[in-house]
């Protein structure tokens, strides 16, 4: 069965080589290409589509107030297409927020050229919407063909032993999250108390976006909230966010636990990799660890989470029913890393009674 798509961009060389990119796919049908969300909205209560390829920059309704439009009616997967300059990528990320289940740049330049160029990613993630659970992102708000598959050996060593042996007793929290994880995160960290363990956080995310992404969740939050940087102490009440296209890893400094902030290649196809950060965890907290995987699509973290468990720290899965897309909780479960299997609800109540 095809996935059917909807493209709404003022540009008509984009539409055009939009079209002709999902076209290929044997499994995508176009239903149209618009040339603004007016003219869209119009074709879709024809034929609701399965997934809205979405511009941001347009006339007569912008591509946000469109997008916001959309998920007060009919909450449909939306990927967002655009241009990923300053004012683009905090538009953008705007419409994470508010409900798109994803980002994909247009290159600068000549369109007809270098459009192409993100063909792979653009078929995979409209796919990737196609699977995302729009319901579960509602109630959030109201309350490609990749490269060769990385593990983390490929940015530092498996723990050696079981059960990693470590010194003291400070806790940590480990957490890692994909797609509908905007929503999630939002809902979860303002939850956290001023004197909670300090937070690592992975969220796939351009680097574009972590540092706008930290500084929205720090005016939500009790506690303080940041774009990790190489060697930033982590404090309680202190939660740490990954900066998009780098690894984050945690060490131990003395009595501290400290950020690594380090370039390398895509680990289980992302950079920053779940997988990286609950490693390192599971090698410098052991038992003091608490891993958390959340709605996401693929499996990172699937390997890190059974890492982090094999060492002694407690682990949680989100379920399926609130989560966007099950892929990633479900790859945890099914490799044996989970000890608990919680809705987002009691995740937030697991958080909410952590203490340093």
């Amino acid at each position: 069965m095809s996935i059917s798509v909807i493209i709404v961009d003022d540009s008509a060389v984009v539409r055009e080589v939009l079209s002709q990119i999902l076209s290929m796919a044997p499994d995508i049908k176009v239903l149209a290409a618009c040339a603004d969300p007016l003219l869209a909205i119009n074709r879709m209560r024809l034929q609701w589509p399965d997934v809205v390829v979405l511009d941001i920059d347009m006339p007569r309704m912008d591509g946000l107030t469109f997008l916001r439009q959309i998920m007060a009616e009919r909450p449909t997967p939306v990927v967002i297409c655009a241009a990923l300059n300053n004012q683009g990528a905090n538009v953008s990320f705007e419409a994470l927020t508010a409900g798109a289940v994803a980002v994909i740049g247009k290159p600068t330049g000549n369109t007809k050229t270098v459009l192409p160029q993100v063909a792979q990613a653009l078929l995979q993630e409209v796919r990737d919407a196609a699977g995302a659970r729009m319901g579960a992102v509602k109630r959030m708000m109201s309350t490609a063909y990749p490269p060769a598959k990385l593990t983390a050996d490929a940015v530092l060593e498996a723990p050696t032993s079981r059960h990693v042996l470590v010194s003291g007793s400070d806790k940590i929290v480990a957490m890692g999250t994909s797609t509908g994880g905007t929503q999630a995160l939002e809902f979860l960290l303002p939850k956290l108390s001023p004197n909670c363990p300090p937070v690592a956080v992975v969220q796939h995310m351009p680097a574009q976006f972590t540092a706008s992404f930290a500084q929205r969740l720090d005016g939500l939050c009790q506690v303080k909230v940041r774009e990790a940087k190489n060697g930033d102490q982590l404090m309680p009440g202190l939660v740490l966010i990954a900066p998009g296209g780098r690894h984050l890893l945690i060490k131990r400094s003395g009595k501290h636990y400290v950020a690594e902030v380090k370039e390398g290649p895509p680990v289980s196809r992302h950079c920053p990799s779940v997988d990286v950060l609950f490693r390192s965890v599971a090698v410098c907290a052991g038992r003091h660890g608490l891993g958390i995987i959340m709605t996401g699509m693929g499996d990172d973290g699937a390997r890190g989470l059974r890492e982090m468990r094999d060492a002694g720290a407690r682990t949680v899965a989100q379920d399926e029913a609130s989560s966007v897309v099950f892929g990633m909780p479900s790859e945890a479960i099914n490799r044996g890393g989970v000890d608990d299997i919680l809705s987002l609800e009691q995740i937030a109540q697991t958080l909410m009674g952590l203490r340093a």
